[in-house]
C-alpha cells in the first residue's frame, strides 16, 4: 500500500515533506483483540498515561491478552493496574464478543468500513474512535481519516494552520480529499510527525 500511496500523497507539499522526513508510524505485531483492548485502555487518555496503563494491565495478563485471559483476570489486579470499572467491563465485554464472532480481518473482509464501524460499536465500551482505530491498524484498511482522535486532528492543524487557528473537521476532510484513496497512509504520517514534536 505504501508504494501506491506515495506518488498521491507526494502530490500535496505538506505531505510530500513529511514522506520525505519520516517512515510512517507503524506499530507492533498486536493480535486483533489485542489492539481492540489497546484502544479501550486508551480512551480518553494522554499517550503517555495510555502507555503506562497498557504496561500494567499486560503485566497482570502475562502479556498474554487473549478474550480467555480477560475475562478469568481478577477485577481487582486490573483496577490497580490502571483500569476504570467501566474499562474492565469494557474489554471483558469485547472479550465475549470476540468468542460469539469472528472479527479477523479475513472475518470482516466482506464488510464495508462503515459495517465493520456498526459492528464494532454494538460492542458496549466500542464508540466509533476505536472502530475506526481497529479499521486503520487490524484491518489495515487503505483511505481511513479518523478525525476522532486528538493526535490527527492536532497534527493536520499543525501542519495546515501553522498551529495557529482551530480547523472543523470539514475544513480537515477538505484538506484531506487530496490525500485519496490513502487517508490511512496520510494519517501514518501525521501520527510520525506530531510523535516526533
Amino acid at each position: 500500500m505504501l508504494a501506491e500511496a506515495e506518488p498521491v500523497l507526494r502530490a500535496d507539499p505538506v505531505m510530500a515533506t513529511l514522506v520525505e522526513k519520516h517512515d510512517p508510524y507503524v506499530e507492533p505485531n498486536w493480535t486483533e483483540y489485542e489492539r481492540l483492548c489497546i484502544s479501550i485502555i486508551n480512551q480518553q487518555l494522554s499517550t503517555a498515561s495510555a502507555a503506562a496503563v497498557r504496561g500494567r494491565v499486560f503485566d497482570v495478563l502475562s502479556d498474554d491478552v487473549t478474550p480467555e485471559s480477560v475475562l478469568e483476570a481478577d477485577d481487582e489486579a486490573l483496577r490497580d493496574a490502571g483500569l476504570s470499572r467501566s474499562k474492565v467491563e469494557y474489554i471483558r465485554n469485547a472479550a465475549r464478543a470476540f468468542r460469539e464472532r469472528d472479527y479477523s480481518r479475513s472475518g470482516l473482509a466482506d464488510h464495508t468500513n462503515d459495517e465493520v464501524v456498526d459492528a464494532l460499536t454494538e460492542i458496549k465500551g466500542v464508540g466509533e474512535w476505536t472502530a475506526r482505530m481497529y479499521l486503520l491498524f487490524v484491518l489495515e484498511r487503505p483511505d481511513v481519516l479518523p478525525l476522532g482522535d486528538l493526535a490527527v486532528r492536532r497534527g493536520i492543524e499543525q501542519l495546515y494552520a501553522n498551529g495557529d487557528e482551530e480547523l472543523t473537521r470539514g475544513e480537515m476532510r477538505e484538506i484531506a480529499e487530496a490525500w485519496r484513496p490513502y487517508r490511512s497512509v496520510a494519517t501514518r504520517y501525521i501520527w510520525a510527525e506530531y510523535e516526533s514534536e
